[in-house]
This record gives structure tokens, sequence and C-alpha cells, in this order.
């Protein structure tokens, strides 16, 4: 620990943020991170707690106390390789994940926590501007090919760890470019995409064959479902082809408004309307695109892919934006003693509600209410929660105006048609089914073939993914060489 006292000294140093008039004119990230000299300021209030629970609240158990340590003295590009050796990718998490490691540290007891995720955030964006993200590329080949199915997180840190294994790995895309729910479900306003992009070019250095436009093991229904494949590949000819293959595609089945008037004109998913906008910002033409400007807005949905609708509805230029959350307030400060080091439910307000949007709790819909088959409204009713049961208050039905809603209540389940394909075995909740310990670890009821991230655990956040990946990269790895040297 390189300053004892200084989580006595300093306080918490927050990331700062583009002007709201400013960053709502454009779809460029907006966050203002820590310069060399705060992020020392801020990696001094580490305290070297002995017990570093933050390593266990992060999915990816990041070695935090040793990069904060070296960040203090200066010594970045060590800091880097630290990070690295937990999290392939610390440019997505610095940026998109909530940071569960920062409720978990130890200060947080009665302080404000370290401001773990804006160091990380610091690490790597200096860590590539001095070139120290390079290619490692095996000294060796295996001779072993494996298939990965989807190119979000989870399968860009499976692939990229089994490349370094010296295994022939292809990646294989239903979408037009390589990012899965990282590419077409977060805005860019959030992540810009050079991100990923610089990231393919680095796993193409290490051998990483990237296919796009490729629909894997999907039903003749399912070919032009949700996606801009090009060419569909069987099941059985992929399981041919390869080693082993692994299923690693987001959970992107929608959780529905089963509500009279759910089949008018302007309610859609939340993922039919986010990824227009980022095939625009990438310079795609989408014919019809879903559109906010100048409409009554309201988001059903009170997590992040509510918010991200939030944001990017005030950037159509939305006359205005309504979120709904079924479940009422939570407080605004957790009760520390009582829920720490664990992940504190309270109320979290994004950088997308700061820049305009009313906010509803308590509240569900009735039905949907129309005018010549377009929506105009919703019919609401306040709801209190007793004994863990919905109640409808009486007397609180009223109307809301609505020209556009974008249902963003979660994801249920990877789409049925490819787990189907490939025979795998689901669980109750319609995931991939398989363990993540013993010999079968992360192994379906198919021979050969593996499932990881949001395929297997069901909607999750960036940093599980990654995690899920890089711990199926290793359980590919044994089963193909009967001993892995990669980290788990």
């Amino acid at each position: 620990m390189g300053k004892v006292t200084g989580f006595l000294e300093y306080e918490r140093l927050e990331v700062g943020y583009e002007p709201v008039a400013r960053r709502v004119k454009n779809y460029k990230e907006f966050v203002i991170g820590l310069n060399a000299e705060q992020s020392k300021t801020q990696a001094a209030r580490c305290m070297d707690c002995g017990t570093p629970f933050c390593n266990s609240g992060c999915p990816v158990n990041n070695i935090i106390p040793d990069f904060n340590d070296l960040v203090f003295c200066g010594d970045w590009q060590n800091a880097i390789e630290v990070l690295h050796s937990t999290n392939n990718f610390p440019e997505f998490t610095g940026r998109l994940c909530p940071a569960p490691c920062e409720a978990a540290c130890t200060l947080n007891v009665n302080d404000a926590a370290v401001g773990i995720k804006s160091i990380e955030h610091a690490i790597i964006d200096r860590a590539w501007a001095e070139g120290w993200v390079r290619p490692q590329p095996p000294q060796t080949r295996t001779g072993k090919s494996v298939a990965v199915v989807g190119s979000g997180p989870a399968g860009l840190a499976a692939a990229q760890q089994l490349a370094r294994a010296g295994h022939a790995v292809t990646v294989f895309e239903k979408n037009n470019r390589i990012g899965g729910l990282l590419r077409y479900g977060i805005p860019d306003f959030k992540m810009e995409k050079s991100h990923i992009d610089r990231r393919i070019l680095q796993m193409q250095a290490e051998g990483v064959v990237f296919r796009t436009g490729v629909l894997v093991g999907a039903l003749p229904q399912d070919t032009k479902v949700n996606n801009d494949a090009k060419q569909s590949l069987g099941a059985d000819e992929l399981k041919a082809q390869f080693d082993a293959v692994l299923l690693t595609g987001g959970a992107e089945q929608s959780r529905d408004l089963p509500v009279p008037g759910r089949e008018l004109d302007g309610v859609h998913f939340a993922l039919e309307f986010l990824p227009q906008q980022n095939r625009v910002v990438a310079g795609d033409k989408v014919k019809g695109q879903l559109l906010a400007t100048g409409k009554h807005v309201i988001v059903i949905g009170g997590g992040d892919t509510g918010s991200d609708c939030v944001g990017t509805s005030n950037r159509h230029g939305a006359a205005s934006v309504t979120q709904f959350e079924l479940l009422p307030q939570p407080p605004e400060r957790e009760n520390k003693p009582l829920v720490w080091p664990y992940w504190p439910i309270k109320l979290r307000t994004s950088s997308s509600h700061q820049e305009g949007c009313q906010r509803e709790f308590a509240i569900a819909t009735k039905a949907l209410i129309g005018d010549k088959g377009k929506v105009t409204a919703l019919k609401t009713v306040r709801v209190e929660w007793q004994g863990g049961k919905m109640l409808e208050v009486p007397g609180s039905e009223q109307l809301m105006p609505a020209d556009l809603v974008l249902l963003a209540m979660g994801f249920v389940s990877p789409v049925a048609s490819v787990l189907e394909a490939f025979g795998v075995e689901r669980d109750n909740r319609g995931n991939a089914k398989a363990p993540t310990e013993g010999a079968n670890s992360y192994r379906t009821n198919i021979d050969k073939v593996f499932a990881a991230g949001d395929m297997r655990r069901g909607q999750s956040l960036v940093v599980w993914a990654i995690r899920e990946g890089r711990q199926a990269a290793r359980a590919v790895d044994e089963v193909l060489m009967g001993a892995s040297e990669l980290p788990r």
C-alpha cells in the first residue's frame, strides 16, 4: 500500500460529464475520465484491507488492490498487466459495469468506496494510448479447432483465450458486424464501437477468424428474425467441422406485456428500437427507423435497458420521456451495515435520467389505448406490495398519453431455436443447461457442445459474460487437450 493514510486524507473523486445540452446532440461518449494525478489520488484511498472483498465482489475477480497500488506508484504498464490477467476487455467493463466491486469495498462500510471503476477506465485508456495493448499470438498450434457462436463479450473473451492457447478459433455472428449486444444493444453514447473494432484487430492478429452474417443452428422460420444474416449454417454441419462448439449467444427473448392493445402500432421492444440507432450511427441506412422525435415516449421497465431507451429518445428529440417501474421507489441510501458487501437496492439515477425523464414507480399498465390502429395512451394503475404480492390501489387508474411505447422489462431466455437445433437441454428458465463446476464444467448434454454467458445463465452483466467466457475457454481447452493452463 503506497499511502497508508490515503483513505483518511482524500475524498472520493467522481468522473465528469459533458454538459447535457451538448451531449444530447450527438451519440458520442461524454464521460470525462480521471487524469493521471487524479487516478493516483483515488488509488491512494485503497486501504489494502487484508481481506479485499472487492476481489470477490468483482465477477472476474480483478486483483484490485494490486493495480490500485501500481497506479499510485506510477507503474501504469504493470497495472494493465495485472488488469488484463483477469479481464480481457477492461475498456468494456470500465464503461459499462455497474461496479459491484465498489459496493463490496471495505471503505464503503462507513465512507465512500474507492473509485475502482474510474481507475480501471483510466488504466486501459492509457494502455491503448501508450501502445501497450498488443496481440499475443500463441507460440505453438494445437491442431484443434473451436467454433464460437455469438460475438458478444462472452464469445469474444472465450475466443481470445482459446486462440492464445493455440486452437484455431472461428467466431460466428448472425449480424453484419462483430460485437453482439455490445454492438447493437448498448448505445454509442455509453460505449463507442471503436473499442470493439480495435479488439477485433488484436484478436485477428492472434489468429481468430470472424464470420459475420452467418446464422448458426436456426430453424427455417427464424432465418430472418432480428438479424441480417445472409447465410445459414446447420448445427450438425458445425459439429462436423470443429472439434468443439461453444454457444455464447445473448438472451434476446424479450419479456412481453400481455395486455389489451399490445398489437397497436407504436408499441415495440427495446431491442427493436436501440439496434436501429446503433446501425444508423455506424453508417447503415435503416428503412422506417423507429424514432422518438416529437413523441410522448413511455418506457416500461426501470433497468439499464430502459435507461438506454430514455437516453436515445432524448437524443431523437422526444416531446417527453416517462419511465415506468413496477416496484416501489427504493431508498436513496442503502443500509450499509445491513447489506455490505453485497449489491444494495437503492435509487440509482443514470446519466440518461439526468438528461430529462419523468420516473414513475409502483405503476402497472392495464391496457394500451389506440386510435386508428396507433397507440395514443396507456391505461395505468398504481400498485402496492404486501406480503410479496402486488395489489392494485383502488381508484388510482388514469390515462397517460403516449405516441411510442418501448418495452424494456428484461429478457427471459436465449432465442430457443439455436438450442433446439443443437438438441441442447434447457433449464427451467429456458437457458442452456450446463454446470459451472466439476468435470463437466460448461458442457451441455450434447457431446462437443458447450455454453456460456447469457446463453447459459440468462440476462446478466457484461462482466459476468466475460467471466463465463474465460471459464468456458478453460473447460473447452481441458476437454481438447486433457489439461489446461488457461486461468479460470
